[in-house]
């Protein structure tokens, strides 16, 4: 339940398997295709599960092809992009 969340912190593999087994997280490759959606292209650099607000974020960090690093903020529960710089 969304209650029982830090707002705060990233995941520890467990707590990263327990959100999939309890389906409070889509899956990392999920993630990243609704990244590229906006951000073609790109190379996944770091992808991190992790707590924000009532809910949680993978936070993906991608190099793209003209070589800027970009930060992106995908909604782990839908796969819906929050912000990309």
């Amino acid at each position: 339940c969304a209650a029982d969340l830090p707002e705060h912190g990233c995941l520890t593999k467990a707590e990263q398997r327990a959100a999939f087994a309890s389906h409070r997280a889509i899956s990392l490759a999920k993630a990243i295709k609704a990244a590229r959606k906006h951000l073609h292209h790109s190379e996944v650099l770091r992808a991190r599960l992790c707590y924000r607000g009532e809910g949680l974020v993978y936070e993906l960090t991608l190099l793209a092809r003209n070589g800027k690093v970009r930060r992106v903020t995908v909604d782990a529960e839908n796969g819906e992009l929050i912000k990309g710089r």
